[in-house]
């Protein structure tokens, strides 16, 4: 259906253009109206209208209404009629006295004056098309004089829709009209901007345009996931007719790279179709992924002037050369597909702007020797090293067991939301590796909560639909939403395991928090009786203890809870005997009371801050481990607390007394200015490369060590020889904090970026995950945590900037731009979803 519905706007399009350019026989559109009267009495609600008011004998008027009456042709296909109204000699009304007698043009929608248009500024067809849809599309074309107005426009578009900016000389021009025809029709997919101004075109350009002539740019916003990211922008290089706008926005709308698993000389793609070349990169299953990002940066290059499809070796049967890793083909009839060995994406580009680079690399080849296998080898250097793409690439012809969960398209979205007391919706691009990694955990969500009451679990392919997802404010992929009745949806923002999918899904059902209403329900809750849906997850419970004179705390505690639904499990009691709940672990109201371990040890808090950001950082905080594991889903939660980590590697799980010991430790006084914690090589053992790290080699366990990620990236190892004990660590501690212990290894500083944007999960997490306030009593602003060598620990030297979208080909592709093996370093590789288009 959507194919079709593309063809459809193609072909409505193109009949606009035939009609506005192809002049009409023997029938007069042009309609007479004897009297003013007449015309008003039968203007019908909705329609509109052009009208011209003339006196009965007028030669005067006469250039004018062969104008007027050549327009009418063209302006009926866009549901406007244009009338003439004979004005009597008596009439000296607004609309036919002598003032306005051969100087305006009126148009009307219904009997509703839109417009007046002095009849000197219609002084041809073109004029008189392109003012009336001006005027017509004026709230849906926006107009702009300077760069910060086209800018804000940018800004409000990015994650949304993409924007056609054009600039014209003049208004009235073939040009003008040509840009408002397209807004016309293509207006409801993309946001259209105009401007006459000669500085905001030159503004917008690197280089010197010439501002005589009219300008369009393709403006790639909808797929910006970061506001300080600017949208690329492809410029329509043809003159601006309406042919060419619609020609430049159909390659626009098509997808980036296409994959290809056919014989290619069968292949027919829109670029074919619209007379530009095909450039096929050639890839194999080993080197799938630097293939892709190849094929993309150079799609990016020749975004308009060809197509570009990657063909796998592996599904096609070639006869060519082995080495040969690029093909072109021209949309010429009957010629034949050329197949090249090219060195870089530069050659690729210039075979498409060079057509007689195509004559000269063959040459080339004939003389060129056999390359050495070890060269090959050497070449597969830069393949992309991510863990994610290879295991999504590794298992891509396993079958997902998708069956229980509901496909929402824009058909059935909203009335499917009404069918359950909470729909689950994962929203992914099923061309994205993330997503389909995530997509497998998701099925075995649905299988694990089969049958679970009141849970809808359900997914929309962002591919398919990219509208709904751009209303629905989708800007990453993937995310996960559950909807309820009457409530805001609820936005997931964690690992993304089955478990930890599971529990949230779980503990959103259950209202956070959890109002109890009697004092054997508070204290129940607080032993572990939960209501049924939470008997399964072991989860550190919260209780907010209230009195009627502490509102303000419990109104915040509230809010608090809304925010972190399905993250945290928290109850509520403020009723009249909520003090002495309170005055039995110590502390008055309003107070937080915190059950670990399923209600053996509850620890009492009190409540100081007021304010919902303030509580929600409180309770975060508070609900971590005193002494915790470290693992690969709870290291984000303590590097974000910015302190030195005192951590102990062992090979499984560690003795009673180093955990006495250690747990003593976090407990005293040096916890405020750093995380004691301990990882099990055994669990987690992405620990053994860490060690690597540190000293090469993988020392004796169990081991020690003080880290400061966040100043200086100093190790130092606590001496084997002593026993792991509080009285130890601290006396050894002393001595980092006087510099008289020598660190053991010093971590570079080089960067760890993610390979792309698009991997960079702890950015993608952080937005759901507020900066965690110190603990009652920490004061970091007085006496921050310091280094072993003195150096406070507020720095971070490893601020990540993410490259540009708006770099030139040079900045984003070089270095490493080979085609054998290697992939250009993108700036962007999100893929354009396929356009659902609609009038």
């Amino acid at each position: 259906m959507p194919a079709q519905k593309d063809r459809w706007v193609s072909s409505l399009v193109f009949l606009l253009f035939c009609a506005s350019s192809i002049p009409q026989c023997g029938s007069a559109s042009l309609q007479q109206e004897q009297s003013p009267q007449h015309y008003f009495s039968g203007l019908e609600a909705g329609k509109t209208s052009l009208a011209f008011f003339s006196p009965s004998v007028s030669p005067g008027a006469q250039p004018f209404l062969e104008h007027i009456e050549s327009s009418a042709e063209a302006l009926q296909d866009y549901g406007v009629s244009v009338v003439k109204v004979n004005c009597p000699k008596e009439d000296v009304s607004r609309y036919c006295g002598k003032e306005n007698a051969l100087r305006k043009a009126f148009l009307f929608r219904g009997n509703r004056l839109i417009r007046e248009f002095p009849t000197d500024a219609l002084f041809d067809v073109n004029s008189i098309v392109a003012n009336v849809l001006f005027a017509l599309l004026f709230n849906e074309v926006k107009y702009v004089e300077t760069l910060a107005d086209l800018q804000n426009i940018e800004n409000v578009l990015k994650g949304k829709s993409n924007m056609v900016f054009a600039y014209v000389p003049a208004t009235g021009t073939a040009e003008h009209r040509a840009v408002m025809e397209a807004a016309f029709v293509y207006g409801t997919i993309h946001q259209f901007v105009l401007t006459t101004e000669a500085a905001l075109l030159k503004a917008t350009s690197h280089d010197d345009p010439d501002v005589s002539s009219a300008w369009l740019l393709f403006c790639h916003c909808q797929q910006v996931t970061e506001p300080a990211q600017a949208c690329r922008r492809t410029a329509l290089a043809q003159p601006l007719t309406l042919l060419n706008i619609h020609r430049h926005l159909k390659l626009m709308g098509a997808p980036l790279v296409t994959e290809v698993a056919e014989d290619p000389e069968k292949i027919s793609t829109v670029h074919l179709q619209l007379g530009l070349p095909l450039v096929f990169i050639l890839s194999q299953k080993e080197t799938y992924e630097a293939d892709r990002r190849t094929a993309e940066f150079v799609a990016w290059q020749l975004l308009g002037k060809a197509g570009v499809a990657l063909l796998s070796r592996d599904l096609v049967e070639l006869n060519v050369l082995q080495r040969s890793n690029v093909a072109l083909k021209t949309p010429d009839e009957g010629m034949p597909i050329q197949y090249l060995v090219l060195e870089d994406t530069d050659e690729v580009i210039t075979l498409v702007e060079d057509k007689n680079k195509v004559k000269q690399i063959q040459e080339d080849e004939q003389e060129e020797e056999e390359e050495d296998e070890d060269e090959k080898e050497n070449n597969n250097q830069d393949i992309q090293d991510d863990q994610v793409v290879e295991a999504v690439s590794r298992d891509k012809k396993r079958e997902l067991p998708l069956e229980q969960i509901l496909v929402l398209t824009e058909e059935n979205f909203h009335s499917s939301l009404s069918e359950a007391a909470r729909t689950v919706v994962l929203f992914y691009a099923s061309w994205e590796a993330v997503s389909l990694a995530v997509l497998r955990s998701y099925s075995e969500v649905a299988a694990h909560l089969q049958g679970t009451p009141g849970v809808l679990l359900s997914r929309v392919n962002c591919w398919d639909w990219p509208g709904l997802c751009s209303q629905e404010n989708v800007t990453q992929f993937p995310t996960l939403r559950i909807y309820q009745e009457v409530q805001q949806p609820v936005t997931y923002g964690g690992m993304w395991g089955t478990e930890e999918l599971s529990s949230f899904i779980l503990l959103s059902q259950v209202s956070c928090p959890l109002k109890l209403a009697t004092m054997d329900e508070a204290e129940g809750y607080l032993r572990g009786e939960f209501p049924s849906e939470l008997s399964s997850h072991h989860h550190t419970s919260l209780l907010g203890v209230f009195s009627s004179a502490t509102s303000k705390a419990r109104e915040a505690f509230e809010e608090a809870g809304n925010i972190l639904s399905g993250h945290v499990r928290m109850g509520m009691y403020f009723e009249d005997d909520a003090l002495a709940l309170s005055q039995k672990y110590s502390v008055s109201p309003p107070a937080l009371l915190l059950a670990r371990s399923g209600g053996r040890s509850v620890e009492g808090i009190a409540l100081s801050e007021h304010s919902v950001q303030d509580m929600v950082q409180m309770i975060r905080y508070e609900l971590l481990d005193i002494f915790p594991e470290i693992t690969v889903p709870n290291l984000p939660q303590y590097l974000q607390l910015g302190k030195p980590f005192l951590i102990l590697f062992s090979a499984g799980d560690i003795s009673q007394v180093e955990s006495k010991e250690m747990l003593k430790l976090a407990k005293g006084r040096p916890q405020q200015t750093f995380v004691v914690c301990w990882l099990n090589l055994k669990k987690t053992p992405v620990g053994y490369g860490i060690l690597r790290t540190y000293f090469s080699t993988t020392p004796p366990l169990p081991l020690l060590l003080w880290v400061n990620l966040h100043a200086g990236g100093q190790v130092f190892k606590f001496p084997s020889e002593q026993s792991i004990t509080e009285m130890n660590i601290l006396s050894w501690l002393e001595k980092l904090q006087a510099g008289l212990e020598i660190p053991s290894s010093t971590l570079s500083e080089e960067d760890w970026k993610p390979p792309l944007p698009a991997y960079d999960f702890l950015q993608m997490m952080e937005p759901s995950v507020p900066e965690l306030s110190p603990r009652r009593g920490d004061t970091p602003a007085q006496h921050p945590p310091k280094s072993p060598g003195g150096d406070t620990a507020g720095g971070d030297s490893g601020s990540r900037e993410e490259p540009s979208q708006e770099g030139t080909a040079e900045e984003v592709g070089a270095p490493g731009r080979g085609l054998r093996g290697t992939a250009p370093r993108l700036a962007a590789r999100d893929k354009p979803g396929k356009r659902h288009s609609e009038l």
